[in-house]
């Protein structure tokens, strides 16, 4: 399940005109993965009614690994998810009132996009991120100035 993220480490995400996260997404909550007795992470992604938004917007893991996610659509219509794991992408259709859930592997911090495009007249689709933190090793970093942080 996801737990709602501490503010004050992470209000830079969860405000619009903040980051990049912030203006791209535009509103929504920032939620963070809870490490389990088994080694993996796990979280609730929810859909709400009528909202056509993921819920939490934004879901933090603390470090690249496995994540296990539980998706539940509480809409009235169908919608689909196609989230991104190491070496492949997963799809899963959740009918109305549905829940599935995905194994995921993410080893590298970065943001991680996940949508539907299923479900929605608006056009634009449902859009969600996840954020792995940690850094980048140093043979895979860029050879440019740093890089402002929150």
């Amino acid at each position: 399940m996801a737990a709602t993220a501490d503010k004050s480490v992470l209000e830079a995400l969860d405000k619009q005109n903040g980051l990049t996260l912030g203006r791209v997404l535009g509103r929504g909550s920032v939620g963070t993965a809870e490490e389990g007795s088994d080694g993996k992470m796990h979280a609730t992604v929810r859909i709400p009614p009528d909202e056509l938004v993921f819920e939490p917007r934004v879901l933090v893991l603390p470090h690249g690994g496995d994540l296990e996610l539980e998706l539940v659509n509480d809409d009235n219509n169908s919608h689909c998810a196609i989230l991104p794991s190491n070496g492949d992408l997963q799809f899963i259709w959740l009918e109305n009132y549905a829940k599935g859930s995905a194994s995921l592997n993410l080893d590298g911090p970065g943001y991680y996009w996940y949508g539907s495009r299923t479900g929605n007249d608006e056009g634009r689709g449902l859009t969600g991120t996840i954020v792995v933190s940690g850094e980048v090793p140093e043979e895979a970093r860029l050879d440019r100035p740093p890089q402002p942080r929150p």
